[in-house]
């Protein structure tokens, strides 16, 4: 769903740069309290998953294909300002390097496919989980409904901004039912991906999934007339573990993103996504532009030079995975450290004496 230069006007674009703006720094702000010593090792790593399983394109009907967007996985499982922060570091890295998603229509793609899929998703997450019982296996089913979910939310929020700002006369309610159409097919893949890699990690490591903590009610047990909280159970509650078996979680998850961009994307079906058949299929294409970055030596997922074409794109696949996660990393370490530091100066500020 990367929108593309000329789909949106100037002065919408703008605007729309501007809740992208505001929603990512109310998002460093809020990411200071999510980055804590478990989920900041990993906030880039879903970063770098999140771009990995992107290039993944999977056929849904009438030759149209459709991919992951990720907000609702990076919510779940490091918080949802980081979410934000994850999917727009991806389509910053994307625009930037691999011409995929205009650049004057990034704060379009970061309102659509970060805020929107992230707010929405997280949203339906924490009110199932609430209504369904403490279970992982609640966390798991809650993870597949929000993904399904946030897809059409992204389309709808979308076909709005074309509304206001559409540089085509096309009649709205003709793209309205196209966008929602696909994408809800769309986000039944999504929301497949997303169920799968939430299980997976809440099998190895719950107390690493931000939207599963505190899930399980305290036991409780009768002892001489009295009830008495039992030992929690591990599965649910602050990990104990040594800090190697976070490294061999992040190693094993960067692993297997290099293996996703850097051999199985070369299988990804290459059909026009939703936006793409839409917008092919309605001329709302009509007055497209070229990216701004079409002469990056990795533009369309290929490395200048390389005649081979799965040489070519898996390579660009891997030089993709590792920018991002390093790109990532470096954010989110540095706003651990800025809360770490600012959560040490109030404490020293607090308990140090006054004078009279």
């Amino acid at each position: 769903m990367h929108v593309p230069d000329g789909f949106i006007n100037a002065p919408v674009s703008v605007a729309a740069g501007v809740v992208a703006a505001g929603a990512v720094a109310v998002s460093l702000r809020g990411a200071r309290r999510e980055l804590d010593e478990r989920i900041a090792p990993l906030a880039g790593l879903v970063a770098a998953f999140i771009f990995a399983v992107q290039m993944l394109n999977f056929p849904v009907a009438a030759g149209t294909s459709g991919h992951l967007l990720g907000g609702a996985l990076a919510a779940i499982l490091v918080g949802p300002y980081t979410g934000v922060l994850c999917v727009s570091v991806v389509l910053l890295m994307q625009g930037i390097l691999f011409a995929d998603g205009g650049l004057t229509a990034l704060g379009v793609n970061i309102s659509v496919m970060a805020v929107t899929t992230t707010v929405v998703a997280y949203a339906v997450f924490r009110g199932l989980v609430k209504v369904l019982p403490r279970k992982r296996r609640s966390v798991t089913v809650s993870a597949f409904v929000a993904a399904a979910l946030s897809v059409p939310a992204a389309a709808l929020v979308f076909t709005l901004v074309y509304a206001i700002g559409g540089t085509t006369d096309v009649p709205i309610g003709r793209v309205l039912t196209a966008m929602v159409g696909v994408h809800v097919l769309i986000g039944l893949g999504e929301a497949a991906i997303t169920a799968f890699t939430v299980g997976a990690v809440i099998a190895v490591r719950p107390d690493l999934v931000y939207g599963a903590r505190g899930l399980r009610q305290k036991l409780q047990l009768r002892v001489g007339g009295e009830l008495v909280d039992a030992t929690p159970e591990p599965a649910l509650t602050p990990s104990l573990t040594p800090s190697h078996r976070t490294r061999n979680v992040w190693l094993t998850g960067l692993a297997a993103s290099l293996v996703l961009a850097g051999v199985v994307s070369f299988y990804a079906s290459a059909s026009p996504d939703g936006l793409e058949k839409v917008a092919a299929d309605k001329g709302i294409d009509a007055r497209a532009e070229a990216h701004a970055a079409a002469d990056s030596p990795l533009a369309d997922y290929s490395v200048e030079g390389i005649t081979d074409g799965r040489l070519s794109g898996g390579l660009a696949g891997v030089i993709g995975v590792g920018v991002t996660v390093v790109a990532g990393t470096g954010i989110f370490w540095t706003v651990r450290r800025r809360s770490t530091t600012s959560e040490t100066t109030t404490t020293a500020a607090s308990t140090s004496p006054t004078s009279v």
